[in-house]
């Protein structure tokens, strides 16, 4: 056993040691990525407290407070058209209980004209705006504005991959990215994904009320916050070029919770909360 301990302690030292260092110098071992935009301010949904989500005045109203990116959500209705929608079933958006595959794209109902904002529960926004829109006609009419595209069904017409896109961790890669961390082979593993997108776990059940039971749980979001909300690995990433988006954040000590804990990019329903935070805090620096 003594025998055994004398080789395998400098072994595991060893490591540990060399973690550490390729951990804090990522560029040894890995080229940067060098993606063709850096996205600080991101609008979720185009910025759902501001506008109704996922119109085309919401994805403008974003855009003219300087939004640096515009996430949105598609599905596709029965005869074969992209929709930007964040859910499939409409009830919720419009008070219809239908889903958009069941429906061609002439018979989808309007938004409602009140919609409760879903990461800052008791808030509502409204708009002139009620139409569902193309994601054709948001490329069409914002063609250099970067667009964060999250597919919501495994449909195979919308899943077609482009090797030349950048894309996000999955649910599967970011467990699989924090078991590197943890067990600190992360500096050695290259990594495909140019983006990591994570919640801010303080807001769960604050400003956002999670529907999976699990999340109700103090404790559940105590150790995920304790888990996830590591400043070394968001400063890997962000060393090896890989952007970090924390969401939602709506509030200022959120906004600046998510930047201390070491984003690169902040995701909001709110657009012009954020560029307010922005100025006011470049204007310190």
């Amino acid at each position: 056993m003594a025998s055994f301990l004398y080789f395998i302690l400098p072994a595991l030292g060893g490591y540990t040691l060399m973690s550490l260092y390729l951990l804090k110098n990522p560029q040894i071992l890995h080229k940067k990525k060098r993606a063709a935009f850096h996205c600080t301010h991101i609008s979720h949904r185009g910025g759902s407290g501001e506008r109704i989500e996922s119109t085309m005045e919401a994805f403008t109203h974003a855009v003219e407070q300087g939004t640096g990116m515009l996430e949105l959500d598609c599905h596709l209705t029965r005869d074969g058209h992209v929709v930007v929608s964040h859910d499939e079933n409409l009830l919720r958006q419009t008070g219809h209980d239908v889903t958009i595959s069941s429906l061609n794209l002439e018979d989808l109902p309007l938004y409602k004209d009140r919609l409760e904002v879903t990461f800052n529960a008791g808030h509502y926004s409204t708009g002139t705006d009620r139409k569902f829109t193309l994601l054709e006609e948001v490329f069409r009419k914002f063609p250099k504005m970067p667009v964060n595209i999250e597919i919501k069904e495994d449909n195979s017409l919308l899943m077609e991959k482009n090797s030349t896109m950048p894309y996000s961790f999955s649910m599967r890669r970011g467990l699989q990215l924090l078991l590197l961390y943890y067990s600190g082979l992360l500096p050695f593993v290259p990594l495909g994904e140019s983006f990591l997108q994570f919640y801010l776990p303080r807001i769960i059940n604050r400003t956002y009320i999670p529907e999976e039971r699990l999340l109700k749980n103090s404790m559940v979001i105590y150790l995920i916050e304790k888990l996830t909300m590591r400043k070394s690995l968001f400063k890997h990433l962000a060393n090896r070029g890989i952007q970090v988006h924390l969401f939602v954040c709506n509030e200022d000590p959120d906004i600046e919770a998510a930047f201390e804990a070491g984003a690169t990019g902040v995701m909001t329903d709110y657009p012009t909360l954020l560029t307010d935070y922005l100025h006011r805090h470049r204007s310190q620096d």
